[in-house]
């Protein structure tokens, strides 16, 4: 052995740009010093090297292993080049000792048993790629007889997961920056614009590289260096994408040069073309490819689990939630500079979402379970379709509305199909496959509360009927539309759109069904402005048969809100409750039940009332998960009126927790739910609690369009103002809730009438004397 004193070897220093890993620095050089071998694994650029450097010089690390910290790096050789002896000759020249014998390991392992010592093997997919079948077999064993020597801790950088068998390695997976760390080491190379001036412009783009520390550096360095603005450096990469991250050579300044270095490692390229197929069809999924799927959707890959193993083994995919995923710089590039999906991929890829999505039904099958693990893909897939129509047109379109179907069974959201189908040309081949697409996209923004996409898409839908020659369509979509402002408490805007179609041209031609939904709900609106006699209302439409019971039951619940008498009107309704069919349509069910709890709560027999609402939760257990929410919130308020408020909050809580989900489909849910809860605080005189709640459900109104939540919540804020004697506060809510009661169409006096559950409590007198005049309003001069 040869080991001069003057060729020792310094280890690298720590990285000056290190942003947003000291935890992770902590918890690694823990496990150092705790005698743990590591594999650091990542991706080309996630910062393994520079995490091994700044580990390496930790102080207790270098208390620990003093001047016995070597790193040894392999990045200047490839795979299919090294053999055991280069692989030796490294090592040895990184401990500062030169090979004289025959056995350079046995020489490396003596030299090392003379004390404890850190050894960092960079890069070292270099060596567990080695394509040299002699390489391949002695390396490994190697490596396991230097980590078996007693003080000698390794820790390994590598792309690959092809780790040496029989060392106990703890794996870390290298994450991406988070965003603040990311923006600290772009604004730390950037200086052409402050960061405050262009942290929200840069913060998009560095999320869309999935904050990848080398790309940030290399996007970095090119504004920088190229003198470009914000706004330039967003339309380079807009215009160019991935190609920005090309700025220099070598793996340290160009994205396509680490890129190249794992698709040219060994494993990579025996998979030969099918490995390509496959990664350009990960890229091209945005929640990746579904493994328990993967054989379904690419038939053509039969080995397609191999193939994704390998893939996963070098880092150019991850798993995650049963998901191979892709980062999004090996996404870009994969776009950008590898060949397209495969066509016959893809048409596969196709068949079976569309299959999934046809067999779907709304009770939870199989194949939805398929649409909500595989929705971003799915509808990845149609949008393709869509913006470049096959042949088979008319299976796409179709594939489109029952998709956004399905999405408002199971999983509720926004789509990004929104362009595409407002674009879908229109002629006599495609009229009704639009309306299609645009009545299932309207019924899925007005599930989620949207209205005005909703509204948007019910009216392009009703424009494209008429000029189909379907005007019996039309009128179901307007109708619809109709009820949609009712249920935001736009009654007016209701009524002059039901009003406008029965003075149509097209209204002679409707059906007599159709006829009597639109009197149904015209009458409907009208009730809440209380413009003529109950005796007046539902009398159209109850002659319907299909409407008949249902016109019925409104028009006993109108007498009643009008000041009928309680008794009778109880007793008709029973009697219609008892008409009702106990299975199909719960809707007449609910609202016969739902008038009765209204009667017995005005009454003051609350302990009927829950029993009437108790009736609704079994109705809809089951069946209507979103309905036992709601009725069990009114069942939570009228808890309180009873004077119990912990079981009031226990419901709200209990009610909420299984039907989060629901909470989530239906904003107007949440509207619900947190109304009643500030309902049940005030209740509790917890007018602070109360006054979060009205003004959380007041600023969730607002992004919903509801009126009618609205004016209630201001009214409950004016009573709390009052209840503190701030008589001016009090007047100024209940000046906003009398104009929330003009917009709507609403006497003020009848806020509550028509929804009589809603009410707050008796001993809240604020509103009703304001509105008389009474004092201390009276003598209010603000």
């Amino acid at each position: 052995m040869n080991a001069p004193r003057n060729r020792r070897i310094e280890p690298p220093s720590r990285p000056a740009m290190l942003f947003g890993r000291d935890v992770l620095v902590a918890e690694l050089t823990n496990l150092v010093v705790n005698d743990k071998h590591l594999a650091l694994i990542g991706t080309g650029g996630m910062g393994k090297s520079s995490l091994a450097k700044a580990i390496i010089n930790e102080s207790l690390v270098t208390d620990k292993f003093a001047d016995r910290r070597f790193f040894v790096t392999y990045d200047e050789l490839t795979p299919s080049t090294i053999t055991f002896e280069t692989f030796m000759a490294h090592f040895a020249g990184a401990l500062g000792i030169e090979i004289s014998s025959a056995d350079p390991l046995r020489q490396i392992s003596t030299f090392l048993r003379s004390a404890s010592a850190l050894i960092v093997l960079d890069n070292a997919e270099t060596f567990e790629e080695a394509s040299a079948s002699v390489a391949l077999r002695d390396i490994p064993p190697a490596i396991a007889e230097i980590a078996n020597i007693p003080g000698v801790i390794l820790v390994l950088t590598s792309r690959s997961r092809r780790n040496a068998p029989n060392v106990e390695w703890i794996t870390k997976d290298i994450p991406p920056l988070d965003l603040s760390s990311a923006q600290a080491a772009f604004f730390r190379i950037y200086h052409h614009a402050s960061r405050s001036e262009a942290e929200e412009d840069i913060q998009g783009l560095l999320k869309e590289l999935d904050f990848h520390p080398l790309c940030i550096n290399i996007l970095a360095n090119a504004a920088q260096q190229n003198d470009w603005s914000p706004t330039t450096l967003l339309k380079r990469w807009n215009d160019r994408h991935s190609k920005v991250l090309d700025g220099g050579k070598g793996k340290l300044q160009s994205l396509s040069d680490t890129m190249q270095l794992s698709l040219s490692s060994p494993s990579i390229q025996n998979l030969g073309e099918d490995g390509l197929r496959a990664l350009a069809i990960i890229a091209f999924l945005p929640q990746g490819l579904n493994e328990h799927l993967a054989s379904d959707l690419l038939p053509l890959l039969p080995q397609v689990d191999a193939i994704c193993d390998a893939l996963c083994m070098q880092s150019l995919v991850y798993r995650q939630d049963n998901f191979l995923k892709m980062r999004a710089p090996i996404r870009h590039y994969v776009q950008d500079s590898l060949q397209a999906p495969d066509s016959r991929c893809l048409q596969d890829i196709r068949a079976f979402y569309y299959r999934s999505i046809e067999s779907c039904s709304e009770e939870r099958n199989k194949y939805a379970d398929i649409i909500i693990s595989d929705h971003l893909n799915i509808e990845q897939v149609i949008a393709s379709n869509l913006a470049d129509i096959p042949d088979d047109a008319e299976k796409t379109y179709n594939a489109c509305w029952l998709f956004l179907e399905r999405l408002r069974w199971h999983l509720p959201r926004p789509t990004i199909l929104t362009p595409a189908i407002f674009s879908i040309a229109e002629n006599s081949s495609t009229w009704t496959l639009k309306v299609n697409c645009l009545l299932t996209f309207a019924w899925l923004y007005d599930t989620l509360s949207q209205l005005a996409e909703a509204s948007r898409a019910f009216q392009a839908a009703e424009a494209l009927c008429l000029t189909a020659g379907d005007p019996e369509r039309m009128a179901n979509c307007l109708i619809t539309r109709a009820d949609s402002l009712r249920a935001q408490g736009r009654f007016m805007q209701s009524e002059k759109l039901l009003e406008n179609l029965q003075h149509s041209s097209s209204w002679e031609s409707l059906s007599a069904v159709m006829k009597a939904r639109a009197w149904f709900f015209l009458d409907k609106a009208r009730m809440f402005t209380f413009p003529a006699s109950a005796d007046e209302l539902f009398v159209k439409s109850a002659e319907d048969h299909d409407w008949g019971l249902h016109s019925k039951i409104w028009h006993c619940r109108a007498k009643f809100y009008q000041g009928g008498d309680a008794v009778q009107v109880h007793t008709h309704l029973e009697d219609l409750f008892r008409q009702c069919p106990s299975t199909g349509d719960l809707v007449d069910r609910r609202d016969a039940l739902e008038g009765l709890a209204q009667i017995t709560f005005c009454e003051g027999r609350l302990s009927d009332t829950m029993d009437n609402l108790q009736t609704l939760v079994g109705i809809f257990d089951g069946q209507q998960s979103d309905g036992v929410l709601w009725c069990t919130v009114r069942k939570a308020v009228v808890a309180s009126m009873q004077g119990n408020c912990d079981l009031a909050r226990e419901l709200i809580r209990k009610a909420s927790e299984p039907f989060q989900f629901f909470s989530l489909r239906n904003a107007r849910t949440f509207l619900h739910q947190s109304y009643g809860s500030a309902c049940i605080e005030l209740t509790a005189g917890k007018y602070d609690w109360a006054e979060t709640y009205f003004t959380t459900t007041i600023e969730a109104c607002d992004m919903q369009g509801d009126l009618t939540f609205k004016a209630f919540s201001k009214r409950g804020l004016g009573e709390i103002a009052f209840a503190s004697n701030n008589f001016a506060l009090a007047t100024l809510r209940f000046e906003e809730t009398r104009s929330l009661c003009a917009e709507m169409g609403v006497p003020p006096q009848h806020l509550y009438s028509c929804l009589l559950l809603d009410t707050l409590p008796d001993q809240f007198k604020g509103w009703a004397l304001w509105l008389k005049g009474i004092s201390p309003f009276a003598n209010d001069t603000t």
